[in-house]
């Protein structure tokens, strides 16, 4: 209805949205039959349904309209065709119940019915108002009319088959009917062959349990593959809601045993075989446990009879057969022999102690029905009690995982056994290199250990065209970037099917062979990628590097989760643990690793000093070691001596100092006489190692004057370098660093560091290759690279900057940089050359360094967040047993066999116990051995801080008397010698501990000492206190001093704080060093017989003197507070704690018992079982992993910011933080507090370049409000989680964890993104060039992560401002493609 026309459509059976809503028309018909009205508006206020009560009649629209414009005064506009079949219903009266209602406030106007006869004149009753609400509810509500559906069901019609549901026409599609989804298969067919001859005996159809499985339910290798995600298809790193595969050799995966069927059943399989025929072995042990529950007899004389003769439950039943018997022992003789009788006398010839241990034993009475089956029994009994004690002598079945391979003797059948390889070399193979070969055709895991350029490669390539041979695949890994594409050129030249996948590089995915850094792989295996699938080789290239602190962990996690199936190669430079590494991979993955080692080099390397500083001195180079390995002590004083030459007046003190560097002014004439001897004795092309980038750059910028290439080379070097140098764009090609290079590569020298550019130091890596770079200064990551020897290696300094402090090069750096040298088939042997510029370093130095042992590998693995994100999202995976199978876990997991078998041992001792049946102990003799153990523990924590006091140590100088304890409870008198020192006087650190010692003259029986000297009786008593403080704990009991029974004798003993019970009063005046000298005399042979001396003598008679007039518990102490001034109140306090405990314990009953101490051993031989079974169990379990702690706080920082929830299932923030590659907590917090949302895409760039900037000094950045507001969110936000760690007790402070974030190149990143060309922003910041690049190349691998992690929460808005922001900083120099590539 409009404001001045009103144009209503009457329609019977209308079929509109709210028409549907009553039903269909005789739903209508049944609404009006009911007496009700209604009144509906329909296609927006358009078209009019009216529904009166009353008789159904046809009424003539026209009619009605006109009553409604007589009374409202309005113009209707009505559509002829409609009305005449319009058919109306008229009230009782005549007349039509409705109102008109003004809506809102243009004038429209709606048709309502009337609740009441309107009284008076249509003026004053129309229109009413509804503002500014609007229509009223006057129609039913949706819940009325369910309500009334159905409570009233008479109105409902049974009759009506009209549909009520609306149809959608759609166009038919025949092609549809011709596709149709694949239903799994269920099961497979079995061959079934003998396995002596190996002839087929039939086929077996068999059930796949898993075949439905999909990569969101199932880690099994059968699962369907993902081809129906477009994002997993292109790319190879898989997707974070798909779940790993199963890793292999963490429990046993029963895809792959279930090939073979011996071994079909897993460890972790919970299928039980029942043995339904003797149900009686489940009385005790359920089905599936390994052990269970006894249930004992209530009488007591059942109780002591089991006690007393305990029989396994699997022999209750056994009938033992005579016959059997007497064929099993082959000396079986029911009578007495001869040599019985022999051995019976010799018995009673032992003494009356052989008799005292048989009259021990125990004696069991046999009935003459049972006597031979009882004995039979009991006989068995005893072997399977003896056993145990024989673990120990037996010993644990040692796993061994890892296979030394002999690499002495040539493989003469080499070529027999592989008539046809996969791959042939033009050269004559290595030995080691033939036994690596032999068994990757064997489908066996190896490490190959040997010298940089021994030719390991080669091993990697023959794997590579294996799986070409065998149509499987292959994944090469790297620890750097650069060494990727270097290997993506060497491989594509030789094989032609290798791909490249890195960070920002994506190339050739589905090659057989794939290039990777160790990231990548890893985000392979946690997001389950397909390619696993097809996977036969991983080859781990630098092994070595596991030992770098950072990134270490990859490679563990790496192998720790790689399937079962997948054969692993590594490649290392020579290590001294090479087979404890390989025992760990090989135990983790379950299958034995073979370890191939060489130290043999292709080409022997010289190594020199070189003192010279001129022309003039530059043949002043001496060799140091020979190419056989000796060390020459006579080139080292040679260069001492030239030195000492050169020196001046001022600087006589020459020597070897190794701490004074050279003159910074000389360093130019140093190098100018090196590269001068190096062309006379024509060493060059050399590489030359210094450990600073900017010492690099002086030492380039210094050689000006150096030219070394022909003319044909420079022009050769100018083709080259153009050629690659056009590739970048505009002012790209006039950088600075790109002029200076270039001038400096035409004169023959080169500079290879993390500030170059990436394709400028590609271009000098292709042609240091082609010979054309004489000298090359680089850092030491240039030896990680691939095979680029020289003919020299020159050493600048042995020392270099760690990040934490300068030090000298270790033995495995040292080797890993010389081996350079030597250029095989070229040279016969390689030189080293070590720069002396200031002082010539130490000898013993330079003996370490050159011939010491190489660093080994050592666990880097840490716990991480995402690590643990990313198994907690998979609920057949714990961290628990990632940090088991880590390298760091590798020792005391590999003793848990011998924990499990000790174990056993322990817990058959326990079932053997015997309650101790007495009335006085069994009242308090438990709590009485627990008070000894406090009062023990007490006194001991007490000493240790006594003998530290500076007081108490005064007082025990040379002639103090002490008592020293004594088995039982007795104590002995001796007289302190020496303090802190051993029996020689010298310090004490002849131990190796930090522990005092004291050395002490104690009085001895001279028939227990069994020699004069006391030094037998010495060894005696230290073998039997070791073993009492080892296994048992003594009474506290009223101590006696001892005293010899026969001659009085002595013996030197050395006492640590825990032997002396108690500091006495007395002091005696002795000769100290006389009795030390007199003892040591006597201890040599010759003088063993001689009697002591007078001072010897004398103290020991002044010690038994004092013994025999002391009283009660012996002599009295001195006093913690008065004597030795103590002033701590809680050292007091304890000490006071002490005295009371020691009062105490004379009140127990336990002790009035007259078999006390029989009893007492007992109970603590029982306590020492359930401490150690306790110990065990806590070896065995997951509470016993170093790092189970930080887990459990990580795991609270996680619950505590709801990346997971109570129960530990990861929640939507933990999947976002799983896409992170580094600082997740920090960014995730970003991404959910839409900390990026409301920023333009140049700033998000700058801000995210916190995370992946890493340098700590540089230039102070110049950033806009909105940067410096993003800045102290970041910073709020890592002081959140910095907090939260702390308060759940990690150590990290703070501060540490908030220094992680540097905002240095914040500007650079900012302008960078905002289009300024890279000659203007090299002019912002003091950073390199190289480093920038990096920092952007890291920065948009970061901007990817979170424009997943936005994907994933649905956040469209800041998912297209990171790809606007990708695309922003991917351009020109810093994305320029590798010539690797190319």
């Amino acid at each position: 209805m409009r404001s001045k026309g009103l144009t209503a459509f009457v329609v019977k059976g209308v079929r509109s949205k709210k028409a549907h809503r009553y039903g269909s028309n005789v739903a209508m018909e049944t609404m009006m039959q009911a007496g009700q009205l209604y009144a509906c508006d329909v296609y927006a206020n358009k078209n009019l349904i009216l529904f009166v009560p009353g008789t159904r009649l046809n009424v003539d629209l026209r009619q009605i309209l006109a009553i409604l414009s007589a009374e409202a005064n309005l113009k209707l506009k009505v559509k002829p065709k409609v009305c005449s079949s319009l058919k109306m219903a008229r009230a009782e009266d005549g007349k039509l119940n409705f109102d008109l209602l003004e809506t809102g406030s243009c004038g429209h106007l709606e048709l309502v019915p009337s609740h009441e006869k309107s009284k008076g004149s249509p003026a004053e009753i129309f229109p009413k108002l509804t503002l500014p609400c609007g229509l009223p509810p006057v129609l039913p509500t949706l819940e009325e009319e369910v309500k009334k559906y159905l409570t009233r069901i008479d109105d409902l019609s049974i009759h009506n088959n009209v549909p009520s549901h609306s149809q959608i026409i759609r166009t038919p599609n025949c092609s549809r009917l011709l596709h149709m989804d694949l239903c799994p298969v269920q099961t497979t067919i079995r061959v079934e062959r003998d396995k002596a001859t190996g002839q087929l005996k039939g086929f077996t159809e068999e059930l796949i349990p898993d075949a439905a499985e999909t990569s969101r339910t199932s880690l099994s290798l059968r699962r369907a593959p993902d081809v129906d995600n477009l994002r997993v298809r292109e790319d190879v790193r898989g997707s974070n809601i798909n779940l790993p595969f199963w890793p292999g050799g963490l429990g046993v995966d029963d895809d792959l045993l279930s090939l073979e069927p011996e071994n079909s059943k897993s460890e972790g399989s919970t299928t039980v075989d029942l043995d339904l025929d003797d149900a009686s072995n489940y009385l005790g042990t359920p089905p599936g446990f390994q052990c269970g529950m006894t249930f004992e007899e209530a009488t007591s004389a059942q109780h002591d009879q089991l006690s007393d003769e305990p029989v396994a439950a699997s022999e209750k039943n056994i009938v033992i057969n005579l016959a059997d018997v007497m064929a099993g022992v082959d000396d079986f003789d029911l009578g007495d022999s001869d040599e019985e009788e022999e051995n019976d006398q010799k018995e009673e010839s032992q003494g009356s102690i052989g008799e005292k241990d048989v009259s021990q034993e125990p004696v069991t009475s046999l009935t003459r029905s049972e006597s031979l089956e009882k004995l039979i029994q009991v006989e068995d009994k005893e072997e399977s009690l003896e056993k145990p004690s024989d673990v120990k002598s037996q010993g644990v079945p040692v796993e061994k995982w890892s296979v030394k391979v002999d690499t002495s003797s040539p493989v003469h059948d080499f070529y027999k056994r592989i008539p046809n390889m996969a791959y042939k070399w033009p050269f004559e193979l290595d030995i080691f290199q033939k036994q690596a070969i032999l068994r990757l055709e064997n489908h066996e895991s190896v490490f190959v250990a040997a010298h940089t350029s021994a030719g390991k490669t080669v091993v990697a390539e023959y794997a590579i065209a294996l799986s070409l041979k065998h149509m499987t695949r292959t994944i090469y890994t790297s620890p750097i970037k650069a060494l990727s594409n270097q290997k993506f050129r060497d491989f594509k030249l030789t094989f032609g099917d290798v791909g490249l996948v890195t960070g920002d590089v994506q190339l050739n995915q589905s090659a057989a062979c794939l290039i990777m850094t160790t990231e990548i792989l890893r985000s392979m295996l946690y997001n389950g990628s397909d390619i696993v699938r097809d996977l036969e080789w991983v080859i781990f290239d630098e092994v070595h590097y596991i030992n770098d602190s950072e990134r270490g962990v990859v490679w563990e996690e790496v192998l720790i989760m790689l399937p079962q199936h997948v054969n692993v190669i590594l490649l290392s430079a020579t290590v001294p643990n090479t087979m404890e590494f390989a025992a760990w991979v090989g135990r983790t993955k379950r299958k034995k690793i073979y370890v191939v080692s060489t130290l043999k080099r292709p080409v022997p390397l010289e190594h020199y000093l070189y003192t010279g500083n001129s022309t003039k001195t530059c043949n002043e180079l001496f060799l140091l070691q020979d190419a056989k390995g000796n060390f020459l002590t006579t080139g080292y004083h040679k260069a001492l001596e030239a030195k000492k030459e050169r020196a001046s007046k001022s600087s006589q003190s020459f020597g070897a100092k190794g701490t004074r560097p050279g003159n910074p002014i000389q360093d130019k004439n140093t190098w100018l006489s090196v590269i001068e001897m190096l062309k006379r004795k024509d060493k060059l092309p050399a590489v030359a190692f210094t450990f600073s980038k900017k010492k690099i750059e002086e030492n380039a910028a210094n050689l000006q004057s150096v030219d070394l290439t022909t003319t044909s080379e420079k022009s050769e070097i100018h083709i080259f370098f153009h050629k690659c140098i056009d590739r970048l764009k505009g002012s790209d090609k006039s950088l600075p660093q790109v002029l200076q290079l270039a001038d400096m590569l035409k004169r023959g020298l080169g500079v290879h560091h993390s500030g170059v550019l990436p394709i400028l130091k590609e271009v000098v890596e292709m042609l240091f290759q082609k010979g054309l770079v004489k000298i090359l200064f680089a850092t030491e990551t240039f030896a990680m690279g691939v095979n680029m020897p020289a003919r020299t290696v020159v050493f600048d300094s042995i020392r270099k900057h760690d990040g934490m402090n300068f030090r000298n090069l270790l033995p495995g750096e040292y080797i890993q940089m010389a081996g350079r040298a030597g250029r095989r088939g070229l040279d016969t042997t390689g030189t080293v050359v070590l720069l002396c510029k200031g002082d010539v370093p130490e000898m013993s130095e330079l003996h370490k360094m050159m011939l010491g042992k190489p660093t080994s590998l050592e666990s880097q693995f840490r716990l991480t967040y995402t690590m643990i994100l990313n198994l907690m999202r998979v609920e057949q995976l714990r961290v628990q047993d990632m940090i088991k199978r880590s390298f760091s876990e590798f020792h005391n997991q590999q003793e848990s066999a011998g924990h499990r078998q000790k174990l056993e041992v322990v817990r058959e001792k326990m079932r053997q116990t015997k309650p101790i049946e007495c009335y006085l102990c069994s009242i308090d003799l438990e709590k009485y051995y627990e008070e000894c153990k406090e009062f023990y523990r007490l006194r001991e924590h007490i000493q240790s801080v006594i003998f530290t006091h500076p007081v108490a140590i005064k007082s025990l100088s040379a002639g103090r008397v002490v008592m020293v304890k004594r088995p039982h409870g007795q104590s002995v008198l001796g007289v302190i010698l020496t303090s802190g020192g051993n029996r020689s006087g010298r310090p004490g650190a002849a131990t190796g501990t930090n522990e005092r010692k004291f050395t002490t003259l104690i009085l001895a029986d001279k028939s227990g000492a069994g020699c004069t000297d006391g030094h037998r009786d010495k060894k005696s008593s230290k073998t039997e206190s070791k073993e009492s403080t080892k296994s048992s704990i003594e009474p506290v009991l009223p101590s006696s001093l001892f005293e010899p029974e026969g001659p009085c004798w002595h013996e030197v003993r050395e006492l640590t704080a825990s032997d002396i019970v108690r500091i006495t009063t007395k002091v005696l005046k002795i000769d100290a060093d006389g009795i030390i000298s007199d003892t040591r005399r006597r201890e040599h042979p010759r003088f063993q017989n001689e009697p002591p001396d007078r001072c010897v003598t004398m103290a020991t008679q002044e010690l038994l003197r004092l013994t025999q007039t002391a009283e009660g518990s012996g002599l009295p102490g001195l006093h913690p507070v008065n004597d030795l001034k103590l002033r701590d109140i809680d050292l007091v306090e304890q000490c006071r704690a002490l005295q009371f405990l020691e009062e105490g314990l004379a009140c127990f009953n336990c002790t009035r018992c007259a078999e006390f101490m029989p009893h007492f051993e007992e109970h603590d031989r029982n306590m020492v079982l359930k401490d150690e079974y306790k110990r065990l169990q806590f070896l065995l379990s997951d509470e016993s992993l170093v790092l189970l702690p930080e887990y459990t706080q990580r795991v609270e920082v996680l619950k505590r910011l709801h990346y997971m929830d109570s129960s530990g299932t990861v929640q939507l923030k933990g999947r976002v933080a799983c896409e992170m590659s580094n600082h997740e907590l920090v960014v995730t917090e970003l991404v959910f507090e839409n900390a990026l949302t409301d920023l333009d895409p140049a700033e998000i760039a700058a801000l995210l370049s916190c995370f992946v900037f890493e340098m700590k000094r540089c230039s102070e950045p110049k950033l806009t409000e909105t940067l410096v507001k993003g800045r102290e969110q970041i910073l709020a936000k890592a002081e959140l989680v910095g907090r939260l760690q702390r308060e759940v007790g990690m150590l990290m402070p703070v501060e540490d964890y908030m220094e992680q974030f540097h905002f240095g190149l914040m500007e650079v990143v900012h302008e960078w993104a905002r289009g300024m060309p890279f000659a203007e922003i090299i002019q912002l910041t003091d950073v390199h060039e190289g480093i920038i690049v990096r920092t952007i190349q890291r920065l948009h691998e970061t901007l990817s992560d979170v424009r997943s992690a936005a994907r994933l929460i649905g956040d469209r808005t800041l998912a297209q401002k990171m790809e606007d922001s990708m695309e922003m900083v991917k351009r020109d120099i810093v994305f320029a493609a590798s010539l690797y590539t190319q």
